[in-house]
């Protein structure tokens, strides 16, 4: 029966206009192989030009009729849900932080990073809500902490949207490249907090002991899907090394246990994971390159009757431990003191600044040479152009910054607290993070 399982996909696409090379050729690739799969649903990151996105929702329209492109930040969130069942609500969250305006290279504060999320009606699990995301890129989970702040302020707020999903009933399928390895923070974040299960996890329970001799073996038996020199796009990079990351992930959970079905003889359906592999690891047809930076990942969630009144393990909530919360909060202390040291700088770099405009609007009066007066012209463009970026980095983006910082960190201090009063059972201490 085709409604007993859901098939999904996720596959960043690499899609940077002007930016990723050969966008176009790899987009109408992605599409038409998208085609010919036979997936229940699709979520794609960094598709961010719409024609690209209409490219694809040509593509597989026949199968997926029902798709979602959202908008976000000045260039767009990059992510798209295409479904073969009917979308009943959509949203975009953005991420309070995502960089800073001043990181152009990094381009994540121009993009808006976000979780967006489609409810789509199931005709056996009635409500399912559909997350996509892709988490900030910098910081790596080594730190400084200032740095992995940003992207933990992104899995925090990802977990309680998953959460609260849940909270209201829905099956919760959770899809995106989160730019972080297992078992790192982030992620810890984001599974126990919200209760995710991982598929590539259950369905490689020993996939950790395994040891592949090459590249695409890594792929296939340890789910790497970014940084792999089987990879066109990796294989030039020479500070790759071992066999990539983990990055992709497909996520998942059953509502709360609240809204199982009462009396004798109740059943109520829940998602399992059956299979997970790694995807769009050949190279484009015809080319000698990747569709992507990334390989894709897809997974079978099988849909199951289970007695009502049957203990299960969807019944056990994860909770964070004490130790997650005690180095998140760390982390965002960090950011939050480097933050009021770095508007400080820039504040003062402003004030300089306006000080040499000043001066030089004031010695133009003594120029003892015409000559010189294109570079004061010159020098006072500069200057005009250093005091605002400075004003509006250290001023505007700083104090946005800080707020956004201080929320996370009161949010989840009062969650902490919360926690000790109700005597969550997950509230563990022995765990410890990097």
């Amino acid at each position: 029966m085709a409604d007993s399982q859901i098939r999904v996909l996720s596959l960043n696409c690499w899609g940077l206009k002007f930016v990723s090379k050969f966008r176009e050729e790899r987009l109408e690739a992605i599409a038409h192989e998208l085609s010919n799969v036979d997936h229940d649903i699709i979520a794609l990151q960094e598709i961010w030009v719409f024609a690209d996105y209409l490219k694809v929702q040509e593509q597989v329209a026949k199968h997926l009729p029902h798709s979602k492109f959202f908008y976000g930040g000045a260039l767009g969130a990059g992510l798209a849900i295409f479904s073969k069942w009917p979308l009943i609500q959509t949203s975009v969250h953005p991420y309070s932080v995502n960089g800073a305006p001043i990181d152009v290279a990094g381009g994540d504060w121009f993009v808006g990073k976000a979780a967006a999320s489609a409810v789509i009606l199931h005709p056996v699990l009635g409500q399912v809500q559909v997350f996509n995301t892709h988490l900030y890129a910098k910081g790596g989970e080594d730190g400084p902490e200032h740095l992995r702040a940003h992207r933990l302020v992104g899995a925090w707020e990802f977990a309680k949207l998953a959460r609260t999903a849940a909270e209201l009933g829905r099956y919760v399928i959770c899809l995106g490249d989160f730019n972080s390895i297992p078992p790192t923070l982030p992620m810890t974040i984001i599974q126990d907090h919200a209760s995710l299960t991982d598929a590539w996890v259950v369905t490689h329970p020993n996939s950790e002991s395994v040891s592949p001799t090459t590249h695409l073996e890594a792929v296939e038996q340890l789910g790497i899907t970014a940084d792999n020199l089987h990879n066109s796009w990796s294989a030039g990079k020479s500070w790759i090394s071992g066999w990539g990351k983990r990055l992709d992930y497909v996520l998942y959970r059953q509502p709360s246990q609240l809204y199982r079905p009462a009396g004798p003889g109740a059943t109520f359906p829940v998602l399992r994971a059956t299979q997970c592999k790694v995807v769009f690891t050949d190279h484009v047809p015809g080319q000698n390159y990747s569709y992507s930076d990334h390989f894709g990942l897809e997974a079978t969630l099988a849909i199951e009757s289970t007695p009502a009144d049957a203990p299960s393990p969807i019944d056990i909530p994860k909770e964070l431990s004490s130790a997650a919360i005690a180095t998140t909060i760390q982390a965002w202390t960090a950011c939050y003191r480097f933050a009021k040291q770095r508007m400080k700088k820039e504040l003062a770099t402003f004030g300089v600044s306006l000080f040499a405009i000043l001066a030089v609007a004031i010695g133009t009066a003594w120029l003892p040479y015409a000559w010189i007066t294109p570079i004061f012209i010159v020098f006072t463009t500069v200057m005009a152009w250093l005091a605002t970026t400075m004003l509006y980095e250290g001023f505007i983006y700083g104090n946005w910054e800080c707020n956004a910082i201080m929320n996370a960190i009161e949010d989840l201090e009062h969650h902490r607290k919360g926690m000790q009063l109700l005597g969550a059972p997950g509230h563990r201490s022995s765990q410890t993070f990097a």
